[in-house]
């Protein structure tokens, strides 16, 4: 009988009565409740958050029974019982002012049942304060306060500012207790997949102490490297002979598709716990974590941006910027990065940039194909189909067939994109040849004015270039000119050349040339 996979359970109790597998992070927990107080942690969704916020109120809870072979059954040794209040916002839809104030007044009402609180004050952060003193004074001991999702409804509210600036100011207030109220706290913890550091929340909570990017607390969500290879040795076993692979080979695979993940310049290779254990349980490779979320709200924010997309495959940027979500309207990046759709490839420690890019390729593949029916005229239910046809196109040496199946895929560029033309033309392209790179190879380069491609088949190579209001003939010469298909001249595969030029007036693909 294999391990039972904890697919979907964030209960802690659940898990270890259960006898479903768990990561050991307790060692992590111990060093967090000892050294401090106040914290904040930031992850993608489906990472472990909840599962954390559930082990730590069984910790305070005393449930000492639960840590039974785990670090902290050693580590810990009063087991001292601590009032918690665990508020939840994650499932929740908030698509009005009054749902957010639901959600605070069903948990108030909750807590003041508990400690037979009459409430006597409407205000939600004043009945806080009131819970709080409350129950510190009937324990006897002080609270502790682990906020799941805390940012939830800012969330579902990016692209609606009225509704969100509402939003802020309450939960601004709210959250502000746990200053006010500080010689009633034991402990409290916020976690959330962003930090909207900029925008009031977070301002009366600066005794926070953000861990989303330390070191030390780096693998506190998520699945290590080492971790996967001492507990999952066998199960790495059986998903290789599942898939026709030797161990070696499933191995390699589920770093490719699940591992990558870094939260600082001194994390471990961390994978997505989520699609790992899904993998495990199903014995087949799959988009887990992808599936379970529309990014819409990302995708969105690019296009509000006028976001170059070639710059997700070489962004670099500051731990200030990394570590906030200021105006969204200037830089989708620190949004991307906090949910899981880019992470931290390289550090240049001299002068402090993160280089960024996609974690893996279940969650390349997946955006960059989410990408596609934002951009061009595709179905949102099609856009491997149409890849496909690309990939056959190339593979047959069908190269008029290719251009025009492209040239549909600029047809109706709507008018507000004009004075984006070029930058338009730019991401369409860049989705289309990143998702060739998937099942050929493919080589893109970007300038002002021009895109140049190469595309290598078993049989074929494709030098391409692109350019903006010249002429096909014009960048056919320029290939031959700037000698770009020199590295393929003593190839034995069939060597296509192909200029391609793009029409702003006509808004769309106007020739191509192929030699």
């Amino acid at each position: 009988m294999g391990k039972h996979y904890p697919i979907g359970i964030q209960s802690f109790e659940e898990l270890r009565k259960g006898g479903y597998y768990y990561a050991d992070k307790t060692e992590l927990i111990y060093r967090l409740v000892k050294t401090g107080k106040y914290y904040f942690l930031s992850r993608p969704r489906r990472f472990g958050k909840s599962l954390l916020i559930s082990t730590l109120e069984a910790y305070f809870l005393g449930r000492k029974e639960l840590f039974q072979g785990l670090a902290m059954e050693q580590l810990e040794k009063d087991w001292t019982a601590y009032p918690v209040l665990h508020l939840d916002l994650n499932s929740q839809k908030y698509d009005t002012p009054e749902s957010l104030e639901r959600i605070l007044d069903k948990n108030l009402k909750k807590w003041e049942a508990e400690y037979e609180i009459e409430p006597q004050i409407p205000s939600l952060s004043l009945r806080f304060v009131d819970v709080i003193e409350r129950a510190a004074k009937a324990a006897g001991r002080n609270v502790v306060v682990l906020v799941d999702e805390y940012d939830k409804p800012l969330l579902q509210t990016i692209g609606k500012p009225d509704l969100q600036d509402d939003f802020r100011a309450t939960l601004k207030a709210f959250y502000g207790v746990l200053k006010s109220c500080d010689a009633s706290i034991r402990f409290a913890l916020l976690t959330g997949v962003t930090k909207f550091s900029k925008v009031s929340v977070f301002s009366d909570l600066n005794n926070l102490a953000d861990i989303s990017m330390d070191h030390r607390y780096a693998s506190i969500c998520g699945i290590t490297e080492q971790e996967l290879l001492t507990d999952f040795k066998e199960d790495i076993a059986q998903l290789g002979e599942a898939n026709g692979m030797i161990y070696e080979e499933a191995q390699q695979t589920l770093k490719q598709w699940y591992d990558g993940y870094h939260f600082g310049a001194e994390c471990p290779d961390m994978y997505n716990p989520f699609s790992l254990l899904n993998t495990f349980a199903q014995m087949r490779f799959g988009s887990y974590w992808f599936d379970t979320g529309t990014p819409t709200f990302l995708v969105e924010t690019l296009k509000h941006t006028h976001y170059d997309l070639h710059r997700l495959t070489q962004e670099q940027t500051t731990s200030d910027v990394l570590g906030g979500i200021g105006s969204m309207d200037e830089n989708p990046i620190p949004l991307l990065y906090q949910s899981g759709y880019l992470t931290i490839k390289g550090y240049d420690k001299r002068f402090g940039l993160y280089r960024l890019g996609f974690p893996n390729e279940e969650v390349e593949k997946g955006f960059i194909s989410f990408l596609l029916p934002y951009y061009a005229k595709v179905g949102k239910s099609e856009s491997i189909f149409q890849i496909s046809l690309f990939v056959r196109d190339v593979e047959s040496g069908d190269i008029d067939s290719f251009m025009q199946r492209l040239q549909s895929f600029f047809a109706d560029t709507p008018y507000e994109l004009v004075r984006d033309l070029e930058l338009h033309y730019q991401n369409v392209l860049f989705i289309v040849f990143k998702l060739l790179g998937f099942y050929t190879h493919a080589e893109y380069h970007t300038s002002k004015g021009r895109i140049d491609l190469t595309i290598q088949t078993d049989r074929y190579i494709y030098v391409m270039e692109f350019k903006l209001d010249g002429t096909a003939e014009e960048v056919l010469r320029q290939i031959e000119e700037k000698h770009y298909a020199q590295p393929f001249l003593s190839d034995t595969r069939q060597l296509y050349k192909v200029g391609v030029n793009f029409s702003a007036q006509a808004r769309n693909i106007e020739k191509w040339i192929v030699n």
